[in-house]
């Protein structure tokens, strides 16, 4: 009995299972509903910009639309080109012209020069601008004429120098005869009443503003075969010597334009090429900026001036 009174040791209880649930969520990239309405924005203000400047080009004129034009293109400022105007909403200088810039230091708008010949066109300018010309080079033609008549030297070179009006401007020709010759035979050396007849030249003309142009002919007598000149360099090398020539005498550096030797192509007496007076010097004073736009309409009195022979 002893045994049955014994109690019994408690039983341990049994392990409960652990149970784990995972739940699997399967979506499609955050939250629906957002990205279409942003393009659908954009895609309706796209379409309001595109009507409206349908509207603005059939509402505005070609001057309004100008305007416009300027304002969306600031590298057209320096044109100072006029826009807009007119009494509509549009009307009015361009937003971005120059003088509506913020200035420091003062205010206003800015100043425009007129020059004192100006007439109001673009011809008319250069028009008064050839009659400045032509009458600086009555006078320096007269000059050099008197100089020369002077100068027992060169009073016999007279007939050697002829002045012609050309599209270039003042062309002076110094031109080799039978009794005279500007450079010693085949070479670029002047000879001593050559370098006199520069010297005459250049001190009249060095105080005008106009640029230079010097160009050196030859006549059509053929260098011996096999010789490393011919009568492209000759005419190049004497038409720098010349040039030196009228630097040293006076004519300032900036001046020369144009240093040329066109060998025979420009006879002076094209039926005969081998005609000494075929060599020569072409000394030009070349017409001021526009001069040459003008047509060769001559006024009254300037055929003599034009006339080859002096």
């Amino acid at each position: 009995m002893a045994s049955a009174a014994r109690k019994r040791a408690p039983e341990p209880e049994p392990v409960r299972p652990i149970i784990v649930k995972k739940i699997i969520v399967e979506g499609h990239g955050g939250h629906h509903g957002g990205a279409w309405k942003v393009a659908y924005a954009d895609f309706v203000t796209a379409m309001m910009a595109f009507f409206l400047l349908l509207w603005i080009l059939g509402a505005t004129t070609e001057k309004q639309r100008k305007g416009i034009a300027d304002y969306f293109s600031p590298t057209l400022v320096e044109t100072r080109q006029k826009s807009g105007g007119g009494n509509g909403p549009l009307g009015g200088d361009s937003l971005t012209a120059k003088d509506k810039y913020p200035k420091s230091g003062g205010t206003g708008t800015k100043s425009i020069t007129i020059p004192r010949d100006a007439t109001g066109g673009k011809m008319e300018g250069a028009m008064a601008a050839k009659q400045r010309d032509r009458a600086r080079f009555a006078a320096l033609r007269r000059q050099i004429v008197e100089k020369m008549q002077k100068d027992a030297r060169l009073r016999r070179l007279v007939k050697s120098v002829r002045f012609v009006e050309t599209r270039e401007g003042l062309r002076i020709d110094l031109v080799d005869q039978s009794d005279f010759a500007m450079f010693a035979l085949g070479t670029d050396r002047l000879l001593p009443d050559a370098q006199a007849l520069v010297r005459t030249v250049a001190g009249v003309i060095s105080a005008s503003p106009n640029d230079v142009i010097v160009r050196g002919h030859t006549d059509a007598l053929p260098y011996a075969a096999g010789r490393a000149v011919n009568n492209w360099t000759l005419s190049s090398a004497r038409a720098e010597a010349t040039r030196r020539a009228l630097d040293v005498a006076g004519v300032a550096p900036r001046r020369f334009a144009r240093i040329e030797g066109v060998s025979d192509r420009e006879p002076y007496v094209p039926a005969d090429r081998y005609d000494p007076r075929n060599r020569r010097m072409s000394v030009t004073l070349a017409w001021e900026k526009g001069g040459a736009d003008v047509p060769a309409v001559e006024p009254a009195g300037v055929t003599e001036e034009k006339a080859s022979a002096h």
